[in-house]
Parts: C-alpha cells; sequence; structure tokens
C-alpha cells in the first residue's frame, strides 16, 4: 500500500504534504505495512536502545555502578538540559574517563531553556552538550570495562561497534554481514536494515527480560533523560510505551511486555508529521487503553501555532489504514 499522507492545512488549503512508511510488527508477523517497509532504513539514534543493551550485556554498567537515569541518557537524544549533562559526565566520570574522550563532537543545547542558561553563564558548548553524548559515555565506558582501545571506539571493527552491531542482528533477525553501515551525525556507526525488521526488533526488545528489560524500565521511568518527542509519548502510557526517535523522520515504539512493535520513516525527513501519525497508527491497531490513547492522541497536538500563539493551521493524517 502506499504511505500514510499527513496534509498541513492553513487557512483551509493543503500547504504541504508528508508521506509516511510504516510497518507494524505483531504476533510474530508484519500487520501492517505502508510503504516499501522492505527497503533499509538508517535507524539513526532509533538505534540507541539496542545499543544501550549493548553497554549492559558488556558488564560496563554494573561494574561501574551506573544508575537507572545514566542507563536512560546513554538510550536519549537529549537537549543538554543540566541533569542530562551531569548523568552523561557522571557515566564518563565512574568510567575512570573526561570528557575529552568524548568523538561525539559538540552542539549547542536544542533546549531552549538550556541553550539560554548557557549563553546566560558565557558558556560554550561542549561534546557533553551533544544529543549523543550519552551514548558515547555509554560506548567509552564499555571499552574501559573490556579493556579495548579508547580513542577508536567508533570504528566499526572496534569491539564495542561489533557487539552493538551484534545487538541490532539480533533483534532484527538479520545476519550482521547484511545490515548496512553509515555514519551517524555523532561519527558512530548506524545501521540500515528494512523498516519491517525495525518493527520487529522494538517488538522483540519490549518483550525480552534481562539487559533488554533494564534498559527499557530505566528509560520509561527516566523519559525526561531521553529528550523529546519520546517524553511526552511514553508518558501518555507510563510503563507501557517504549519510544525513541531517530533522525530524517524515523521513529520506532513498543509496548511494554508485548511483542508488539512499530516503525516509522517520514519520506522527508521531516520531525513534524512523526507524533499525528504515530497516534493514528496505534489507535487503528487497538494497543492502548482509551486513557492511554487519548493522552497520546493529546501528545501529538496536530494544531499549528504561530510565535503569537494564534491557531494558524493544522496536520490531518489519511485515515485509510
Amino acid at each position: 500500500m502506499k504511505p500514510v499522507r499527513c496534509e498541513v492545512r492553513r487557512g483551509g488549503r493543503v500547504e504541504s504534504v508528508h508521506a509516511v512508511r510504516a510497518a507494524a510488527w505483531e504476533g510474530g508477523r508484519l500487520r501492517l505495512a505502508r510503504g516499501d517497509v522492505r527497503e533499509p532504513v538508517y535507524l539513526r539514534s532509533a538505534a540507541k536502545p539496542f545499543q544501550g543493551c549493548a553497554v549492559l550485556e558488556s558488564g560496563a554498567a554494573d561494574a561501574f555502578g551506573l544508575s537507572e537515569p545514566e542507563l536512560a541518557v546513554m538510550c536519549g537524544s537529549h537537549g543538554g538540559e543540566r541533569g542530562q549533562v551531569r548523568a552523561a559526565a557522571s557515566i564518563l566520570r565512574k568510567a575512570g574517563l573526561g570528557p575529552e574522550a568524548l568523538r561525539c563532537g559538540a552542539h549547542p543545547p536544542s533546549s531552549p531553556g538550556a541553550l539560554r542558561a548557557l549563553h546566560a553563564a558565557r558558556g560554550e558548548p561542549t561534546a557533553l552538550h551533544n544529543n549523543c553524548s550519552g551514548k558515547h559515555a555509554g560506548m567509552l565506558a564499555a571499552a574501559r570495562h573490556e579493556g579495548a582501545p579508547l580513542g577508536t571506539y567508533l570504528e566499526p571493527g572496534h569491539p564495542v561497534q561489533r557487539r552493538n552491531l551484534g545487538v541490532v542482528a539480533r533483534f532484527t533477525g538479520i545476519p550482521a554481514r547484511r545490515i548496512r553501515l553509515g555514519v551517524d551525525g555523532c561519527s558512530a556507526p548506524t545501521f540500515g536494515v528494512p523498516l519491517a525488521a525495525s518493527a520487529r526488533a522494538i517488538a522483540e526488545f519490549c518483550a525480552e527480560d534481562g539487559a533488554a528489560g533494564r534498559v527499557r524500565g530505566a528509560m520509561m521511568r527516566h523519559p525526561s533523560m531521553v529528550g523529546r518527542p519520546c517524553l511526552g509519548i511514553m508518558s501518555a502510557a507510563p510503563g507501557r510505551l517504549l519510544g525513541k526517535v531517530g533522525a530524517e523522520g524515523v521513529y520506532v515504539l513498543g509496548v511494554a511486555g508485548s511483542a508488539l512493535g512499530l516503525a516509522l520513516k517520514v519520506e522527508d525527513g521531516s520531525f513534524r508529521p512523526l507524533v499525528p501519525v504515530l497516534a493514528a497508527l496505534v489507535g487503528r491497531l487497538g494497543w492502548l487503553r482509551r486513557a492511554e490513547q487519548a493522552a497520546l492522541e493529546r501528545a501529538s497536538d496536530p494544531v499549528l501555532r504561530n510565535h503569537a500563539g494564534l491557531v494558524v493551521g493544522e496536520l490531518s493524517v489519511d485515515q485509510a489504514f
């Protein structure tokens, strides 16, 4: 079937259109497919729960006594807020490392409040403000625990990256040799897998105990460490929804304790239609209780407002699933 169509309307007229590919995994099979769900899509930051799982499986999290908020920030795309930055720094400190070990690069905080605070303090962004600093801190902790080289921790052949690839392969059901690798915005390897396999991966991740269960619990109990829009999505059904956004319009969502998974890819890479389309699909799939679904739909907020707060338009999702 064709991708889901999301229209942006202003003054009663269609101003823009987003096409969203979607795959839903339920009961060990593909239940829903919109658009081409077999073409590989780079997971980008949507891979972070699996990479966090790899850190736990390495033994580093327990060896260094990482807290649940620290596990959550490892899997997050944070806004550079004080608590998030402190958590990433704490992971490094517990592993006997400093921010200079990070190879993710620096960028200003994406959180407006954090950016204002940094400017007020006349500070400069550091690698700790990078939205991926938690993930990188976790990978460095794993490298330190395993006695692997620190300076090359982002190389595809590094033990940490081979472990990451192995975890992604296990949950997607795709042999590691067939997973396409690219370079993410933070310089770490990113994984190209079909959207259908991404839905399967997050579904099985949400059903598995052990390291996956610990990562899942940390993310759901500390969604503020994961960042937006995941905070609003997971807060709609606390302890039930696990979600992770990725760059270029990627999202994976699962229902904890159930082998249910959904993966989205916005064709034009925009984030704008992600949550409205996600809410519409989850509603059609019937995965949530009525109150949870209502909360998710409120979080999707399809109303468009300008900088003065005036309602100027809306996002409309084609319901022909």
